[in-house]
């Protein structure tokens, strides 16, 4: 019988020692705890993933060679698989490596390199074509990298060289549905070829990248006979018999809507801690944008880790104010109010002359917005606590927000949720413990820099604007495309116009977490002076 242990674990990028030290309590435990003959590791072990241009720097490549080395020397009496940047003379490869009994056993090279929405590894590592197999208890294993399973015919290249087993190192990120599309692509392989694949992934929040874990064993009939948790550090281990492997727990999938939650909030919890912040603060405005932030930064950090600051202004609703001290009580988070007229004010006065002879416009409406963001500015700086943004996609694709204004902070947790789905969010969350108050789901969506404004006053309702939005921003659908699904050419003009003209904003956004298949920052990159437009006559 042969013993794999899968380690899902959460990795700092650039951490080496850090990583180091629980790569090998990891593979310890699965030695001491587990029984297992063999741990497996998810990609860049060492390193954590996406490391970027640190792969670069001459002395952190060398530093992760000597970590392997370290880890080699420590732990013996297991196999351990794991992921390391390899420099062989002038070319670096995105490898993984079996220890064994203080050696380096074998190696293998990654095979095929992504370069395509949020990968870049064609900028950094050099792709290989050999396979690699090595022997644990009279199996014969071969090794795959993450994109190297998702091509026709790698999986059948090592069966046919001999492999029983086919181990994957894997730093596959979260979108909506990409479980689902993982474990699909792999049981077609499996069953294809006839042979099990042990795919293992890591978990955790690396700056808009979450990994969600969810690894899993799949037999030669292509069927799951273990799944480990989503969005949890696990290691668990699988028992092979007759070179098959046994059937073991299953851990449910979650929703779509309760995973889309679940990477927001460890998307925070990781973002928060591993930049070494004290906590994190946000406006509080009684709108759902913001309730559903704080709910999220509540949920990754604790009640006591986070402070909400309602800054009203003379067009802020009484219910607004009522509804977001609701929600700070019922979530058990410190609040302050500051009134921003005094700034406002003082700000207006100042620029009276400059102003003489114009009307007024948005530049008096961002002037408020500006105000609340020194406010929230200094109070992070004063007590070490991020600043959180509650801009949604919706607004950050057609620029309906303020830069130096309700922009400025230093995470956006929301940026890649579009409004409709904001809502849908907030309604799942209030399942879980009733926590925002369903005025604030209800009512008519506003900025409430101006009386009795509203969002459509200014844009398409948002049941026409998102799945425009979705169209033209993740799919790249033309004006005629998105009029043929049938909406109409004024909203879709409307809503493409903006979006042409605001890259300019999104540039100067912070990092938010990504959810959808194609978010805004790494996987959509336009120019920002340009003279594309994609409207029509």
């Amino acid at each position: 019988m042969l013993k794999i242990a899968l380690a899902q674990i959460n990795l700092l990028v650039g951490g080496i020692q850090v990583n180091q030290k629980k790569i090998i309590q990891t593979a310890e435990y699965a030695r001491d705890q587990l029984n297992a003959d063999l741990v497996v590791f998810p990609e860049l072990t060492i390193t954590g993933y996406p490391p970027e241009d640190l792969l670069l720097r001459p002395d952190f490549i060398k530093q992760a060679k000597q970590s392997v080395l370290d880890i080699a020397q420590a732990v013996q009496g297991i196999d351990v698989v794991l992921g390391f940047p390899e420099k062989v003379d002038d070319c670096l490869y995105n490898s993984a490596v079996v220890l064994r009994e203080g050696g380096l056993l074998t190696r293998y090279r990654k095979n095929v390199l992504p370069n395509f929405g949020v990968f870049d590894e064609q900028r950094y590592f050099k792709a290989a074509h050999q396979s690699s197999l090595f022997s644990v208890k009279g199996y014969s294993i071969a090794l795959t990298i993450c994109e190297d399973i998702w091509q026709e015919g790698l999986v059948e290249k090592n069966k046919q060289a001999g492999a029983d087993i086919i181990l994957t190192l894997n730093a596959s990120p979260f979108h909506a549905g990409k479980i689902h599309q993982r474990e699909s692509i792999v049981c077609q392989q499996a069953k294809e070829v006839g042979i099990p694949l042990v795919y293992v992934n890591m978990i955790g929040g690396q700056d808009e990248l979450v990994f969600d874990g969810a690894s899993f064993v799949v037999d030669s009939k292509g069927e799951v006979v273990f799944r480990a948790a989503e969005f949890e550090e696990q290691v668990s281990v699988v028992e092979f018999e007759a070179k098959q492997p046994i059937k073991n727990s299953c851990s449910p999938l979650y929703s779509e809507i309760s995973s889309e939650y679940k990477a927001l909030v460890l998307g925070v919890k990781d973002y928060v801690y591993k930049n070494g912040f004290k906590g994190a603060i946000l406006g509080l405005s009684g709108g759902v944008d913001s309730a559903l932030v704080l709910a999220i930064a509540v949920d990754a950090l604790g009640a006591d880790q986070v402070e909400a600051v309602l800054m009203p202004s003379k067009y802020t609703q009484d219910m607004s104010n009522e509804d977001a001290i609701l929600e700070a009580e019922a979530l058990g988070v410190k609040y302050h109010t500051i009134a921003i007229e005094p700034a406002v004010t003082a700000f207006t006065a100042m620029l009276n002359d400059v102003f003489t002879g114009t009307k007024r416009d948005t530049t008096e409406e961002n002037i408020q917005a500006r105000c609340r963001g020194v406010l929230l500015m200094a109070m992070s700086n004063k007590f070490g606590k991020l600043l959180l943004t509650t801009g949604n996609k919706s607004e950050m694709s057609v620029g309906y927000a303020t830069l130096y204004g309700d922009m400025a902070g230093g995470f956006a947790p929301i940026k890649d949720v579009p409004k409709l789905l904001v809502y849908q969010l907030s309604e799942y969350r209030n399942t879980l413990s009733a926590v925002i108050p369903q005025r604030v789901i209800t009512r008519p969506p506003s900025a409430e820099l101006a009386p009795d404004q509203i969002d459509e006053d200014s844009l398409p309702p948002y049941s026409i604007l998102d799945p425009i939005l979705e169209m033209y921003v993740e799919q790249d659908k033309s004006v005629a495309d998105i009029h043929a699904a049938g909406y109409q050419k004024d909203d879709i003009n409307r809503a493409i116009s903006l979006v042409d003209r605001n890259e300019y904003k999104r540039r100067q956004a912070p990092p938010g977490v990504k959810i959808t298949p194609r978010a805004f920052g790494r996987d959509r990159r336009y120019p920002i002076a340009s003279g594309y437009r994609g409207v029509i006559s």
